[in-house]
C-alpha cells in the first residue's frame, strides 16, 4: 500500500468521525409530557493523532509505514427543562466523582487525626499553648 493510501484512508476515517461529533449528538431527542420538555445534554471530546514513517526495509520491500487512531467519548450534562415558556437547567450529578470526593475528604481526615494523636502520645509537645 502507498503512503498516499494510507494517508487517505487515514483522513477519511477522522471525516467520517468528525461527522458524527455533531450538534445533534450533544442534545438529544427532545420529550414532551403534560406541557414540559426535556432536552437532554452531553458533553462530547475527542482527540486523535496519526504518523507515519520509513526505515531500514528488507531486501526487495519497500520501507514506510503509517498510521493513526482517533478517540470519542461523551457523559451526560444534564437537562433543559422548558415549562410554561420558561427554560431551566437541571446538571447530571456524576456520582463516581461525588464517591471520589468523599473517599478523598476521608483519607485526608484520618491523615490529620493521625498526626494529631501521634502528637498527643508524645506528651502533647506542639498542641500546648505557649
Amino acid at each position: 500500500m502507498a503512503d498516499t493510501d494510507v494517508t487517505t484512508g487515514v483522513l477519511g476515517t477522522l471525516r467520517d468521525v468528525v461527522g458524527q461529533t455533531s450538534a445533534g449528538r450533544v442534545f438529544g431527542t427532545p420529550i414532551e409530557h403534560d406541557g414540559v420538555i426535556v432536552v437532554p445534554v452531553a458533553k462530547i471530546s475527542g482527540g486523535g493523532g496519526g504518523g507515519g514513517g520509513s526505515g531500514p526495509a528488507e531486501e526487495g520491500r519497500e520501507a514506510g509505514g503509517g498510521g493513526g487512531g482517533f478517540g470519542v467519548t461523551a457523559s451526560p450534562a444534564g437537562v433543559f427543562v422548558i415549562r410554561g415558556g420558561h427554560v431551566s437547567w437541571r446538571p447530571a450529578l456524576d456520582i463516581n466523582k461525588i464517591v471520589l470526593g468523599g473517599q478523598l475528604l476521608a483519607i485526608v481526615a484520618l491523615l490529620a487525626a493521625r498526626s494529631v494523636l501521634t502528637a498527643y502520645r508524645r506528651g502533647g509537645r506542639g498542641l500546648k499553648a505557649r
